[in-house]
């Protein structure tokens, strides 16, 4: 592990270390592999959170090996079928993975950059064995940096999906008074538990970002899709300050959720390899062959933008 720096110490959410670069700074937790908090020009662009405080939405966590909800904690995979633990009892459905409420390992910490490690070992319902790997990388002209990679270190293929938590934020003004644009032409429909039940064009379901659109008392706790092949960007803005954080990703996939559970002072932007239930329905799920790896890649920065 690199030399640590004075702004390195133990907490409740494990290891927190800060980043700084420009007029950037970052906090990043062990505890999920976690974004903690992105300052730019001292102002807040993620909501943060505290390092002795339980997130209670997910913030900043790392979503390994599935993103979303798996229905009722079971799947099927290669003629065998798998239960995995319910931890949303709400919707009795197994939400986000295994790696949000464990420490990883800190593999390198420097005044730019984190990186942590955790081992997913085989387990009921998941009898895989991956390592994955997630890097933070602040620079003062594009922000920060994400890459989660993950590599099948098993002896038979593996079922895999990847997303990360932030909750954009202008400043920690509330969501209603804020521009949202998103550049998905498709959308996914939920039932009362928020499972998927097919996707529609946006339009359809009155929840087409492309033009830029305020976001007003609108509740979104949706699956996109139809989004560019190539990179990306979500920006969402503050019409009165011009303050913008903007997510830059190449990812198939995004959640945007209205951060109602934290009183919507900001918005959960979540490039994901895949959407909700895909290790049921096998949209666009990734099979890690032993041996194989795969790296998500998105980025976060702050913004000033005129009214448009």
């Amino acid at each position: 592990m690199g030399c640590p720096c004075a702004d390195t110490y133990n907490a409740a959410n494990g290891t927190v270390h800060t980043l700084v670069a420009g007029d950037y700074r970052a906090t990043v937790f062990s505890s999920g592999a976690a974004l903690g908090r992105l300052i730019w020009r001292g102002h807040d662009i993620v909501v943060p959170v505290t390092a002795s405080e339980i997130p209670i939405a997910y913030e900043g966590k790392t979503l390994v090996p599935w993103p979303n909800r798996i229905a009722d904690g079971r799947y099927s995979f290669r003629d065998r079928t798998h239960e995995l633990p319910i931890n949303e009892h709400a919707t009795n459905s197994a939400l986000h993975g295994f790696g949000c409420w464990v420490n990883w390992e800190a593999l390198e910490l420097t005044s730019c950059e984190a990186r942590f490690r955790l081992h997913c070992l085989p387990r009921y319902g998941y009898p895989f064995h991956l390592i994955t790997e997630v890097t933070y990388r602040l620079t003062a002209d594009r922000g920060l940096s994400t890459e989660i990679t993950s590599t099948n270190i098993g002896a038979s293929p593996a079922p895999y999906g990847a997303s990360s938590h932030p909750y954009l934020t202008c400043g920690l003004a509330p969501v209603d008074e804020c521009i949202l644009t998103l550049p998905a032409g498709r959308v996914m429909t939920v039932d009362d538990r928020l499972l998927p039940m097919g996707t529609v064009p946006v339009g359809e379901v009155d929840l087409d970002f492309r033009g830029s659109r305020a976001v007003g008392p609108l509740q979104v706790d949706h699956a996109f899709g139809g989004l560019p092949h190539d990179e990306w960007e979500v920006v969402l803005r503050h019409p009165d300050s011009g303050l913008s954080a903007r997510v830059t990703a190449t990812a198939p996939w995004l959640q945007i959720y209205t951060g109602d559970r934290l009183g919507r002072r900001g918005m959960a932007v979540e490039p994901m390899t895949c959407p909700p239930d895909a290790f049921n329905s096998k949209d666009d799920l990734i099979v890690l062959d032993p041996g194989e790896h795969h790296t998500l890649r998105f980025r976060i920065e702050g913004v000033f933008l005129p009214n448009m």
